[in-house]
């Protein structure tokens, strides 16, 4: 089994800014909420900067795959991941790879939403992750295989109480899987509001 994985860095958290951010999209706003079973989480995505990346995202929750879907990886201070596995975790399966458009100028600011992805700089597919503060060392440096980085395609612009409620959930084993949360964060369903 293909489990995308994320080095684990552990960190304080830091002030929830994202003018800078969005400063750089100016153009197509598109937003996605997360309808999850502790409430609402919205995305603005940032088409004019990682067009791939957001049209990969979309084409998922257009088609319903993020349905039924945890956040099956949850580190506070680090990020909570999701978007690949159903409750009974089962891999769903997934279209072909797409490239990495880390090198777009995105950071990863706390409230920022990154693709998750192997050691293969251009592994991502469908899961995800929300980063809980400013994780610099996943940004892009350089076209190589230790530079890529994690692409960032959109941020939090509502619900990001709903995500740092997620930190608060004790986390555990189970099975191969780590950092677990104890109770099971679903994507209920996944729209596009414009």
């Amino acid at each position: 089994m293909r489990r995308l994985l994320l080095i684990a860095l552990l960190g304080g958290y830091s002030c929830f800014s994202f003018a800078a951010q969005s400063a750089m999209s100016t153009t197509q706003a598109t937003q996605v909420k997360l309808h999850t079973s502790l409430g609402a989480i919205t995305l603005q995505l940032f088409d004019d900067k990682a067009p791939e990346t957001v049209k990969n995202f979309k084409t998922y929750v257009q088609d319903g795959f993020y349905d039924g879907t945890i956040f099956h990886r949850v580190i506070p201070g680090f990020m909570a991941q999701g978007g690949g596995f159903t409750s009974d975790f089962e891999q769903k399966k997934t279209r072909p790879s797409i490239q990495n458009e880390a090198n777009n100028g995105l950071k990863n600011h706390r409230g920022s939403v990154a693709m998750a992805r192997t050691p293969d700089p251009h592994s991502a597919t469908a899961q995800f992750f929300i980063n809980y503060k400013d994780n610099d060392f996943l940004d892009y440096t350089s076209s190589t295989p230790n530079g890529w980085g994690y692409a960032v395609f959109g941020e939090v612009i509502e619900g990001m109480d709903v995500v740092d409620q997620m930190a608060k959930i004790p986390t555990g084993k189970r099975g191969m899987f780590q950092d677990v949360p104890q109770q099971t964060i679903v994507i209920e369903r996944a729209e596009i509001l414009r």
